[in-house]
């Protein structure tokens, strides 16, 4: 199974959102956002900004390899 590497990230400062591409073996923990130029930064509880922000989880996640490896971090897939 191939991860989904395109995810709209949503601003948590402006609510702007944007699709991005995901790399496929690592985390991207900042983003700034295209419209209002603020940095985004996963939340406590994530690895990155697309566990966070994102409609769709980082590759990682997808792949049930945890969080960039790490495993306790993954945000719950509904």
């Amino acid at each position: 199974m191939k991860p989904e590497l395109s995810s709209v990230l949503r601003c948590p400062h402006c609510g702007e959102s944007s699709q991005e591409q995901m790399p496929e073996d690592s985390c991207q923990y900042f983003h700034e956002c295209w419209h209002c130029k603020q940095l985004i930064s996963p939340q406590p509880q994530h690895c990155c900004v697309f566990c966070s922000y994102g409609s769709v989880p980082c590759p990682p996640v997808q792949m049930t390899s945890g969080c960039c490896g790490g495993p306790g971090l993954e945000k719950e897939i509904p």
